[in-house]
């Protein structure tokens, strides 16, 4: 048995998985709010204890973290705790814990997907010995890349969402110089994420937005500006939604030419199956393949979004299935 888990600064997925030789078969899964524990072992005992499960029937266990993982550590953006790997191995007396940059373990779980687990944006080419590319916007953003290693891909992982957002457009070099007014710098994170929808939110709104009031808590405003620009109901939602999608996809093309990203691009996170009709309206796309000289390189990259809440964690325990 396997225990795997998804570890966000505000939510946390654990769950049980059954070892088969391509994908783990899950048992049990439970959704835990982080905040409310001290620490990752606190809400591991928490967990098997509401499974009655003895800690000696697992073999193995892994979690993927938002954030970069070193020396099988990890310290939590939102959260007063840090995840270290050697911590959990000892209080369980487990043989092996492995850490995962949360997007890393996203990538893992992209060759066992089904067909039924992603929506097509581009059907492209797919080459068969190409590399792939993961990235992913909810409460931040993240990217990671499947190297090709013969006959299997090797995921690797990324902070590329850090990176330096680059404008395409005088629109969009408005927006540059409104977020380093803001925040002395602009990265794709900036943009490309929930809170990226609510900085786009108000650059574009010069007067109060009715749509979206400003008594929401903050973590309630993204889906709000995207419900608001979905039903037509706000013309500046309606921009910021059309900004977001297409730098959304312009991120993704630099993504898919930093990697040679020719055996596909997936979209992950949890923004993308929320607004799906923006995202197929096209400014996605072609903010994708506008990269000229490479647009016919970029044009047969198969596009795809992920559909399942539980990619990473599946991805966790492919991994640890692989270990």
């Amino acid at each position: 048995m396997i225990l795997a888990g998804d570890i966000g600064g505000t939510k946390t997925l654990l769950a049980l998985f059954e070892r088969r030789p391509l994908r783990p078969v899950p048992i049990t899964t439970r959704s835990f709010s982080t905040i409310q524990f001290h620490s990752l072992g606190d809400m591991v005992a928490a967990f098997l204890a509401a499974e009655g499960v003895i800690p000696h029937r697992i073999e193995a266990a892994g979690f993927g973290v938002a954030g970069p993982v070193i020396d099988g550590r990890s310290q939590l953006t939102n959260v007063g705790w840090a995840v270290v790997a050697a911590e959990v191995r000892e209080r369980f007396a487990l043989q092996e814990v492995e850490l995962l940059n949360d997007l890393e373990a996203m990538a893992w779980s992209v060759p066992v997907l089904t067909p039924t687990e992603l929506e097509t944006l581009q059907i492209g080419a797919r080459a068969s010995f190409g590399n792939a590319a993961v990235i992913a916007a909810g409460t931040g953003l993240g990217m990671a890349m499947l190297v090709r290693a013969g006959a299997t891909f090797l995921p690797v992982a990324s902070e590329g969402g850090h990176a330096d957002f680059a404008p395409r457009t005088p629109r969009q070099v408005q927006l540059l110089n409104a977020l380093t007014e803001w925040y002395g710098r602009a990265q794709w994170e900036d943009i490309v994420s929930g809170p990226g929808l609510v900085n786009l939110h108000r650059f574009t709104h010069q007067t109060p937005c009715a749509a979206v009031p400003s008594t929401l808590e903050a973590s309630e405003k993204p889906s709000a500006i995207s419900a608001a620009a979905l039903e037509r109901r706000c013309a500046s939602c309606m921009e910021t939604l059309d900004l977001f999608t297409s730098i959304y996809g312009s991120a993704a093309g630099n993504l898919a030419l930093t990697a040679a990203a020719t055996g596909g691009v997936y979209v992950g996170g949890g923004i993308a199956p929320k607004i799906l009709p923006a995202l197929r309206a096209g400014r996605f796309m072609a903010s994708f393949g506008a990269k000229a000289p490479m647009q016919q390189l970029l044009a047969h990259i198969p596009v795809h979004v992920i559909l399942s809440p539980e990619a990473g964690l599946l991805g966790v325990a492919v991994r640890v299935s692989h270990t």
